[in-house]
């Protein structure tokens, strides 16, 4: 049921303020029914994220089947992630809560063994190579850190720690190895099996969870197979993936800051610095860039974010990101939509100010993103209403987004469905599926048309079209052109 609330930010007009940052909102308990979903997309959501680690196959389905109905009524459609569970380690099963105080000693084991004296605990950790990865020193985190343990030594029977940060430790916690390698598959049987889910219901992206390295992302290639267009999102979880993410930007669609782990996997005061770098290397890359995890955290509980929390999602708008993601806000929040009112509010404020400028610094190494540079060049200098971009795959739109244009929207015009979905996750592009004539001065008035009628753009205002299709042969088109329609 739809969340039902006297009180409302702002009824949202896509003609008045043409939002550059998307919202992707996680979908759970708290908004998997169509009332909520289109309540949360007349808000601002326009991507949707579905969590393989707690979703079942049958609520997946409930959400996807829902954004299908509502993609066929709405103005601009809505892609799905799938995020995968990727890799993890959890602690055993517990009959009852364990008490650990700090400096007590515990000892971690695969498997409860009757040889170990009972004046020391006993924790279950489902990871057999624990013993070989940690060395004396190490830290291991359980419960996303609130419980802190120190190896002091190891043997046959288990790995002796001394609680640093102690707690009530429950069944089933996960367990985080700050700077280890952890020996386990990036793509785990049950991401298989989610991903197969995925392709045959139609998804736009996988987000893949603990990307350590590149070659993480072609084995992701290799299960979508060579025809599919969904497109990888390569989470970075770890210290790995920092150190890789220069090489990751390079074969990634696109770059997900996994604030949560990457919170507990390295030094907590670094990340805001680990996620400018992110985004900075991600942007300069030419790729997709989301910055995730508690930013409106209060809001699960509270009808308004803390100050900080506004002014950390500010922040990743500064930074010039694709998309912000709301997790728990949506999923399971008792504030769901007012969650998407407040972050969209946010974005309206803090787009009035130039962003950091990591595009000016974008790694320019073909012709085509040469060309898509000076169309937004142009666009900015003659005050043009819009950029207009026809494109079959997208990748012509995917360059122009990278130019990230000031005070100028993107049209993108497609005759493919899948890629008018997944061009919406771009900074600042709204996309339209229509029909391309192999005359490409129609397919030009066609898409001029819809500006007027749709998107209520003058007639007397001027728009640059680029495009890789109108041309005969390899060259590419970039016209300035009025809207007139006469």
């Amino acid at each position: 049921m739809a969340e039902k609330t006297s009180f409302r930010l702002r009824t949202l007009s896509h003609h008045r303020h043409r939002f550059r940052t998307k919202v992707i909102c996680t979908i759970g308990p708290a908004s998997n029914d169509y009332d909520t979903l289109h309540a949360l997309y007349k808000s601002g959501m326009s991507v949707v994220r579905i969590n393989m680690s707690h979703a079942s196959y049958e609520e997946a389905m409930k959400t996807i089947q829902w954004i299908k109905t509502l993609n066929r009524k709405i103005r601009y459609p809505i892609p799905i992630i799938l995020d995968t569970q990727g890799p993890e380690i959890r602690t055993g099963v517990l009959a009852r809560p364990m008490k650990l105080e700090q400096g007590m000693r515990v000892i971690l084991v695969r498997e409860r063994n009757p040889r170990i004296a009972g004046e020391i605990e006993q924790i279950e950790i489902g990871y057999e190579g624990l013993s070989d990865s940690v060395a004396d020193g190490d830290t291991v985190r359980i419960d996303n850190g609130l419980i802190n343990l120190s190896v002091e030594s190891r043997d046959q029977l288990g790995i002796v720690c001394r609680v640093l940060d102690g707690g009530e430790l429950g069944s089933r916690k996960h367990v985080n190895l700050p700077g280890v390698h952890v020996n386990l598959p990036t793509i785990t049987p049950k991401d298989k099996a989610d991903i197969e889910f995925g392709l045959e219901n139609d998804i736009d992206f996988v987000a893949q969870s603990f990307v350590r390295s590149s070659e993480d992302i072609h084995a992701m290639r290799e299960i979508l197979g060579g025809k599919s267009n969904v497109k990888v999102i390569a989470k970075i979880e770890n210290q790995e993936g920092v150190a890789n993410a220069p090489a990751i930007a390079t074969v990634a669609d696109g770059i997900m800051v996994a604030r949560g782990d990457l919170g507990i996997e390295t030094d907590i005061s670094g990340l805001p610095n680990l996620q400018r770098e992110l985004v900075q290397t991600t942007i300069r890359a030419g790729r997709r860039c989301i910055v995730a995890t508690h930013l409106l955290e209060s809001m699960v509980e509270h009808p308004i974010p803390t100050r900080a929390e506004v002014t950390d999602v500010a922040n990743a708008i500064y930074e010039g990101v694709d998309g912000v993601m709301l997790s728990a806000e949506t999923s399971i929040g008792k504030y769901p939509v007012r969650a998407v009112e407040q972050i969209m509010a946010i974005a309206e404020a803090s787009e009035r100010f130039p962003d950091l400028g990591f595009s000016k610094s974008l790694h320019t190494n073909s012709t085509k993103q040469y060309l898509a540079r000076s169309a937004v060049e142009l666009a900015e200098r003659v005050g043009a209403a819009g950029i207009v971009v026809i494109t079959r795959r997208g990748i012509t739109a995917d360059l122009v987004s990278n130019c990230a244009p000031t005070g100028v929207p993107i049209f993108a015009f497609t005759n493919h469905s899948q890629t008018r979905r997944r061009l919406m996750l771009n900074r600042g592009v709204y996309s339209h599926r229509t029909a391309f004539s192999s005359n490409p001065e129609k397919t030009i008035q066609t898409a001029l048309d819809v500006l007027h009628k749709r998107e209520e753009l003058s007639e007397e205002a001027y728009v640059v079209v680029i495009s890789d299709v109108l041309a005969d042969g390899p060259v590419d088109s970039v016209q300035l052109r009025k809207i007139d329609l006469h």
